[in-house]
């Protein structure tokens, strides 16, 4: 595949690195930050520029990695250059009309990523506009599959519901390796050593509801023992309503990821 990538941020280089792995694509990357493209130049071999190419063809597929609030600038001059590429949108909230009227095309598959994609684990949710192909959905698919598992979402409101469960859900899971770290360090640990014994206990944890087929609150509750440990631990994140603020706090990411659409993909 032809793929041109405008920016080249964490996202994008993430991306680009899991293609160059993949291997027999050509790929272009324009951003105004010279330093990022002679990095990404000397790392994957790509092609750079600090301007968009002239023209493009139908055959290209354009992956849009700029912040939302620069999408409609990038869009518009796009459009004159498109030729009916395809084009690929991770930034987040803008809806699919709205970048068809500003590109002209539609074209067009929004994409939810999330960071660990940085270290090929991502979990990318996809939606396919009207005007894309079952060409354009397996060429997508095999893009974001260079950086994680993929998912396709039968409507396009499905980004909001997985940018509050995978989208910003690292977030959510650095927040609970954080207090587990200081609680750590409060039993006595020193911070090297607090910092091994949690990621390493996150690691073993993951694994283990991986390989399980039970249902993750019976491996929950196979650590505890009556009057045990385990149950004052559990029993004090209940009393402090732990598991129903994580719940909320999801919702009210997934309502502003609502919000933000609206208010990013106005004219």
């Amino acid at each position: 595949m032809q793929i041109t990538f405008i920016g080249g941020g964490n996202m994008a280089t993430a991306i680009i690195g899991g293609l160059h792995q993949q291997g027999g694509h050509r790929i272009h990357v324009v951003d105004p930050n010279t330093t990022k493209l002679a990095e990404l130049s000397r790392d994957f071999g790509v092609t750079t520029a600090s301007d968009l190419p002239e023209q493009l063809s139908a055959d290209d597929i354009v992956l849009l990695a700029v912040k939302p609030q620069q999408l409609k600038d990038v869009c518009q001059a796009l459009a004159p250059r498109l030729n009916g590429g395809m084009v690929l949108s991770i930034a987040a909230g803008i809806r699919c009309d709205a970048m068809a009227r500003w590109l002209g095309s539609e074209r067009i598959v929004r994409v939810m990523p999330n960071t660990p994609a940085m270290v090929g684990k991502g979990v990318s949710g996809l939606y396919a506009g009207s005007g894309v192909s079952a060409e354009d959905r397996s060429n997508a698919e095999t893009i974001m599959q260079a950086a994680g598992i993929t998912v396709w979402l039968d409507k396009e409101e499905g980004i909001d519901d997985i940018t509050c469960v995978s989208g910003s859900g690292p977030a959510y899971v650095f927040y609970f390796i954080e207090s587990m770290i200081e609680a750590a360090e409060q039993a006595g640990f020193a911070a090297d050593e607090a910092r091994r014994l949690v990621l390493a206990t996150f690691d073993g944890a993951v694994e283990l509801a991986r390989q399980s087929t039970l249902p993750v609150a019976t491996l929950r509750t196979n650590v505890m023992s009556k009057g045990g440990t385990t149950e004052r631990a559990i029993a004090r994140f209940e009393t402090e309503g732990v598991k129903a603020a994580i719940i909320a706090g999801a919702m009210d990411c997934r309502d502003r990821s609502i919000e933000m659409g609206q208010q990013l993909s106005q004219d």
